[in-house]
C-alpha cells in the first residue's frame, strides 16, 4: 500500500476550521494509503534551532521524532498538510517542524554543485483557512511559496492548495458553506490524487 504523511499543524485542534476541512479528505485518503500522522501541537520538542541544537545536529545529535518523521516524508507518497492561515503564513510550529526535517541525506542532499531533493511525493496538498479575504497567490499569502520552495529543495511534486476565505467575517452558516465546498474539493481530488 502507498504511503500518506498527514502533518497537522492546527493549533486550535478540534476548534480548527481547517481540521474540519482536513479530516474527511484524509478519511477518504486513508481508505487507499497506509498513513502515517503528524500532529504539531502533541509532538514534545519542536522549536526553532538554537545555537546549542544546531551543534548538536552538527554532531548527528538528532531528536529521534525529526529523524523518523524525516524519513517518512522522504518515503511518503503523497503528504497532506493542515495548517491555518496566521501572520500571512502558518503557525510557526510548522516552520520549526520542516526546519527540524530537513536532514541532509535524508529529505535533501547535494551534487557538489547545488542541492538535490531525496523525497519522492508526486504530489502534495495543503488545505487552510484563512480569516481574511486573502486569495491563494496573493503577495500577502506566504504559505504556498514556501511550500512550494521547499518542495524543491525536498524534490516534492504538484503542490494544490484548497483554502476558505474570508472566515472571520462570515456568519456561522457562510463558514459552514465554505467548510462544506471545501470539503467537496477535496474529496473529488482525493479519488484521483
Amino acid at each position: 500500500m502507498s504511503k500518506l504523511v498527514f502533518i497537522d499543524a492546527c493549533i486550535r485542534q478540534d476548534e480548527s476550521r481547517t481540521r474540519r476541512i482536513a479530516y474527511p479528505i484524509l478519511s477518504a485518503l486513508s481508505q487507499r494509503y497506509e498513513t502515517v500522522r503528524y500532529v504539531l501541537p502533541e509532538i514534545d520538542g519542536i522549536v526553532p534551532l538554537d545555537p546549542k541544537l544546531y551543534e548538536e545536529r552538527g554532531q548527528g545529535d538528532i531528536p529521534a521524532w525529526a529523524v523518523q518523521a524525516a524519513k517518512d516524508i522522504a518515503e511518503a507518497d503523497r503528504i497532506l498538510i493542515a495548517a491555518p492561515f496566521w501572520d500571512m503564513s502558518f503557525p510557526a510550529v510548522l516552520k520549526c517542524f520542516f526546519e527540524q526535517t530537513s536532514l541532509f541525506g535524508i529529505t535533501f542532499t547535494d551534487n557538489g554543485k547545488t542541492c538535490v531533493g531525496l523525497c519522492k511525493a508526486p504530489k502534495v496538498l495543503y488545505i487552510t483557512t484563512r480569516g481574511l479575504d486573502i486569495p491563494t497567490g496573493d503577495p500577502r499569502e506566504q504559505a504556498t511559496p514556501y511550500l512550494k520552495a521547499l518542495g524543491s529543495l525536498w524534490n516534492l511534486g504538484e503542490l494544490t492548495t484548497i483554502a476558505a476565505r474570508n472566515m472571520d467575517y462570515s456568519s456561522a452558516e457562510e463558514i459552514d458553506k465554505k467548510i462544506s465546498a471545501c470539503i467537496s474539493e477535496g474529496l473529488e481530488l482525493s479519488r484521483s490524487w
